[in-house]
């Protein structure tokens, strides 16, 4: 599935992550949330995460240029459907395609687990990401009160047919 029509896919390829990229992963995820602190009084959860127990037990893969990981989805297949953990860009190649790049990676991750529904979720207080998920054809399909306070939007995208 391709993005928008006038945008151009960026160059460069996914691969899965290794236990030697934790410390990329855990540098781009802090640099790509942390501008979301002041939003909500706190870090998000993806940079309190153990990064070295998500490359053990998730599927990480990096958008990556030249040796430059420039982003990264974590997901969590499961019973009937995928779930997106995290999904990073580095700020300066925000908008440049890669968070496409990296859902539509996803999707294809869900069909050959045989899944047929892709999830994820963020805090509401990222309207930015919420409306980002919706013009890709996700949908809220609840909320959820956060026990550091806030809330979270759970979203959801049946994966389609080959």
């Amino acid at each position: 599935m391709a993005g928008s029509p006038d945008q151009v896919m960026p160059k460069g390829q996914i691969r899965r992550a290794s236990l030697r990229d934790v410390a990329s992963i855990r540098a781009l995820t802090d640099d790509a949330y942390s501008k979301w602190i002041d939003v909500i009084g706190r870090k998000p959860k993806p940079m309190t995460a153990d990064h070295e127990l998500a490359v053990r037990n998730h599927l990480i893969d990096l958008f990556e240029v030249d040796g430059d990981v420039r982003g990264l989805i974590e997901m969590i297949p499961g019973g009937q459907f995928l779930l997106i953990e995290n999904l990073a860009v580095a700020p300066r190649h925000q908008g440049s395609g890669i968070g496409q790049a990296l859902l539509d990676h996803a999707l294809g991750v869900t069909a050959s687990y045989g899944l047929k529904e892709i999830r994820l979720y963020t805090n509401v207080a990222f309207a930015a990401n919420v409306a980002f998920y919706a013009r890709r054809g996700y949908a809220v399909t609840g909320h959820e009160k956060l026990a550091a306070g806030g809330e979270m939007v759970h979203m959801a995208k049946l994966v389609p047919l080959p």
